[in-house]
């Protein structure tokens, strides 16, 4: 029954003639007739048992390169067939499945296919927002080169591409001469069992004998050396706002999405400058996959935080009261820096009031009404709101910094930098 299902019009049409030849040559007693009639019957249904023979010798893959691409840029696919069997293959038809509104379905005719023999065909992939989309699955149809038979089928492997933010360099600025940073990894935190022991462990091979500790060596009857000092580590925190109510705009084009390309391009910039971040959502929490601090010697911590990126989505939250309460886990001395949408005024002067000691404070407040048709001359209500929320915001040591659409997030960086002094920061390491 999968034979006869796979026939063709064409193939059907053969079967028919042959059995109607078949009855005309018994009942005329015709051989030349049978013999025609034999014939019409056995070219299909060879035709079909080669096609489905050939079904299961036949193996794909696909690679995806590169696996991660910024938003609106392209993925190069590469599909490959290989025919594992010693008989050739017939034509073959391939179809990858891609999700909607991506683009449409590649297809592609794949000639003959000799015995161990293989083709490649690429095709190219393009995303206007981020997520995580799967590639796939495969779908071939064989056909003989009679075209008698045609079947299908399903090669149920997947790939994933990730459509991350897109990342801008943001240059190297100093906002001031203190520099900030957690006392988690300050010398004075190595524990102590006296005053001889300060700042020593036990000898370890390859130490070098200058840093023996003969004190504390003769002490304890084993060879001590002295620890060597850990530069401290600069601490930031990054507030993301991603709620769906406080932004404008759609696709590519928006301010949401503007708020979370500058969340990537300043979580790289600030984790190869040596930080140990935080990144929080709206809701206070980090994000999802995300441990609480990021650290850059931690392995393809650049990938797994634009992994998180691309998976973050619109959310629901009406305020920023989460987002607040995780605010005030950050240090002191810390940097802070908030990408925020539109604000009520309860949430600004909140946020005005959680700035504290001698945090560096840094807001770039979206307009999300400029990311709207017709949008750039705002309503003078909604602007006198937008600038009294920014003043609420300095009053609080904030350095709060009006952002637009087409605005750069380099220029606005740099727009940051000249404006005014600030208790500033400066990444481990520069001196």
């Amino acid at each position: 029954m999968r034979i006869f299902s796979g026939l063709t019009l064409r193939g059907r049409c053969f079967l028919v003639a042959g059995v109607a030849a078949l009855g005309c040559a018994l009942v005329l007693g015709q051989q030349d007739v049978l013999r025609v009639a034999i014939l019409l019957i056995s070219l299909p249904l060879v035709c079909a048992a080669v096609v489905f023979r050939t079904q299961h010798k036949l193996s794909t893959s696909r690679v995806i390169e590169p696996m991660r691409v910024p938003a609106g840029e392209e993925a190069r696919v590469s599909l490959r067939v290989d025919n594992t069997s010693l008989a050739p293959s017939g034509l073959l038809l391939a179809e990858d499945s891609l999700p909607r509104g991506m683009s449409a379905r590649p297809r592609f005719v794949i000639d003959r296919l000799e015995p161990r023999g293989k083709r490649e065909v690429f095709y190219r992939v393009r995303s206007q927002v981020r997520g995580k989309f799967p590639i796939g699955p495969l779908r071939l149809r064989l056909a003989d080169p009679f075209g008698m038979c045609e079947i299908s089928r399903s090669y149920a492997g997947t790939d994933d591409l990730i459509v991350i933010p897109v990342v801008e360099p943001v240059p190297f600025v100093v906002l001031g001469g203190e520099w900030t940073g957690g006392s988690e990894s300050h010398p004075s935190s190595i524990p102590s069992a006296g005053e001889d022991d300060i700042g020593t462990r036990e000898y370890r091979y390859g130490d070098a004998l200058h840093r023996v500790h003969w004190r504390s060596t003769a002490r304890r009857g084993e060879l001590m050396v002295r620890r060597e000092e850990h530069p401290r580590q600069s601490q930031a925190t990054l507030l993301v706002d991603v709620r769906a109510e406080a932004h404008a705009g759609e696709g590519l084009h928006s301010s949401l999405e503007w708020a979370v390309s500058a969340a990537a391009s300043l979580s790289i910039h600030l984790i190869r400058r040596g930080f140990s971040l935080r990144l929080l959502t709206e809701t206070g929490q980090p994000l999802a996959g995300m441990a609480a601090d990021v650290v850059s010697p931690s392995p393809d911590v650049e990938g797994l935080l634009l992994d998180a990126l691309a998976m973050l989505a619109p959310s629901h939250t009406p305020t920023l009261n989460d987002a607040l309460r995780g605010l005030h886990r950050a240090g002191s001395d810390s940097l802070v820096i908030a990408l925020l949408g539109d604000l009520s005024e309860a949430d600004a002067a909140a946020l005005g009031r959680r700035r504290q000691g001698t945090q560096t404070a840094i807001a770039l407040m979206l307009r999300p009404l400029s990311w709207t048709p017709g949008g750039a001359e705002a309503r003078t209500e909604e602007q006198r709101r937008f600038e009294h929320n920014i003043a609420l915001l300095r009053n609080g040591g904030w350095r709060a910094v009006p952002v637009s659409a087409g605005d750069r997030l380099p220029d606005v960086w740099l727009g940051v930098a000249r404006g005014g002094p600030v208790t500033g920061i400066r990444p481990a390491g520069v001196a």
